[in-house]
């Protein structure tokens, strides 16, 4: 006699990049947020349709892709002083845990690499959205995930001080991920 052991129903979405965004805060001078964001993320999502605790996700964003409104700021952050984007032309996300807390929240734990130096960092995350079928065919999810890390923890020390007092940027950042899933054959 044979007994057939259910497989768990893992999904795989990628990204879709045109329709996703990476998005970040600072406090500059001390007075105003500046925001800008990364234009290019790749990434794949692992998805277990019961139990969303054994899904799993990665991410890849290109620090070329920053964009603040501003090509002299662009620059710079592209630079030695902060991303080095030509020494690290990525950073990356790797999740290791998934958590479901009591009112429903999704949180996500993961590995965060930038300029070399990785950080387990927690994610906020609301989503998935419900399934979609789009014009094409094609089935969509999205998600929003929402953290705050330090950036000198990452390598990213540049500052200056003001003659007012305070510094220039502020060492916190907070990083949303819009990100957008189509579904894989």
């Amino acid at each position: 006699m044979s007994t057939t052991v259910a497989t768990p129903a893992i999904t795989t979405w990628n990204v879709d990049s045109t329709h996703s965004v990476v998005e970040f805060k600072v406090k500059h001078m001390m007075i105003s947020n500046l925001k800008g964001n990364f234009t290019s993320v790749t990434g794949t999502l692992s998805l277990h349709e019961n139990d969303l605790t054994q899904s799993s996700v990665e991410a890849s964003i290109e620090i070329a892709s920053i964009h603040t409104r501003d090509e002299g700021r662009d620059a710079h952050l592209k630079g030695e002083d902060f991303f080095d984007a030509e020494q690290f032309p990525t950073m990356q996300l790797k999740s290791t845990h998934i958590a479901l807390k009591s009112d429903g929240e999704v949180v996500v734990t993961g590995d965060l690499t930038i300029k070399g130096v990785t950080h387990s960092v927690q994610f906020a995350v609301e989503g998935p959205s419900p399934a979609t079928k789009d014009p094409w065919g094609n089935t969509r999810i999205g998600l929003s995930a929402t953290t705050k890390i330090n950036r000198k923890e990452f390598g990213l020390t540049w500052n200056a001080a003001l003659e007012a007092g305070g510094l220039m940027v502020s060492e916190d950042v907070s990083i949303t991920l819009d990100l957008e899933f189509v579904k894989q054959a």
